[in-house]
């Protein structure tokens, strides 16, 4: 049990505070975490892709220098940028509000170098301004305000220290496929009811993306199935079932699926006064990277 000044009380489980009785609207992302816990690894596919995307998103000189840094991995999930956050030599607390960090826990046990809590991005349990780098991708767009979300992430950066997100922006595919109706079903049900449609879907599905060749961009506007032939070919065909199974369930069940442009995330960034460094369409819409003013460096 975890105690605060004021009497309350926490619990720890298997060595993880929580500090949330439930995900509330993260439900359904526990389960598929804990299913695919290894999936997006880069130690099991054999690749560098989320070593990359966090690179690109980090900045290099900043990348260069995470050794010893403290990081706060906002929506850690399974782990897949742990992963290559520690392996920089950050020392890394990892949050997530659903039970995803069970299966982060499982591949990186907490040490010196990595804390693990369950916890609401709207009410950490840090002390403000004390991260080198708040780190927070694939998540800002699935809670219910990003500005607000972008905010308390903002508010846990140290002066001097970096912010670094992303968020879906508007896109054409986005209104042109048919995932928003299936959506609007799978996202009511039980996470593990939900998880065996998304599997049935992609069963029936993912076969026609293999075989489409120069027609795959027409398919992925229908499908409400994931496909990452074209996207990174260099997986083998079970990481590819994989990841489909993983990112389909995904699209299908978040309960909140928010788009942005991005002159509206600078804006964000404006408002906060942070110093932009990066806010570009690329990756998985926009990525954003800004800095927190340092007064006493004259910055």
């Amino acid at each position: 049990m975890l105690l605060c000044p004021a009497g309350h009380s926490f619990p720890i489980r298997d060595d993880i505070p929580r500090f949330v009785e439930s995900a509330g609207y993260a439900d359904a992302f526990g389960p598929q975490w804990k299913r695919y816990r290894l999936t997006q690894l880069d130690s099991y596919t054999g690749s560098g892709i989320s070593h990359d995307r966090a690179r690109r998103c980090v900045g290099e000189p900043w990348w260069r220098a995470l050794t010893d840094r403290h990081v706060l991995e906002c929506g850690c999930g399974a782990g897949r940028f742990t992963e290559v956050l520690l392996e920089q030599g950050a020392c890394v607390t990892s949050v997530d509000l659903s039970e995803a960090v069970d299966a982060n826990r499982e591949s990186f046990p907490p040490g010196p170098a990595h804390r693990i809590t369950q916890a609401d991005l709207e009410a950490l349990p840090f002390a403000p301004r004390q991260f080198d780098v708040v780190f927070c991708l694939g998540v800002v767009q699935h809670t219910p305000s990003p500005e607000r979300t972008i905010g308390w992430l903002y508010e846990q950066v140290r002066p001097g220290g970096l912010l670094v997100f992303d968020h879906y922006r508007y896109q054409v595919r986005r209104f042109t496929q048919l995932a928003p109706l299936f959506r609007q079903v799978l996202r009511r049900l039980p996470p593990e009811q939900g998880l065996r449609v998304t599997e049935s879907l992609v069963r029936g599905l993912l076969p026609m993306h293999r075989r489409a060749g120069k027609l795959a961009p027409l398919v992925s506007r229908v499908s409400p199935v994931a496909s990452y032939y074209q996207t990174f070919p260099q997986l083998s065909d079970a990481v590819q079932y994989e990841w489909s199974l993983l990112d389909t369930h995904d699209s299908l069940t978040d309960w909140y699926k928010r788009l942005r442009t991005r002159r509206q995330i600078a804006a964000t960034l404006g408002q906060l006064g942070a110093q932009v460094e990066l806010c570009a369409r690329q990756g998985n819409g926009i990525e954003a990277r800004a800095r927190r003013p340092d007064p006493s460096a004259g910055g």
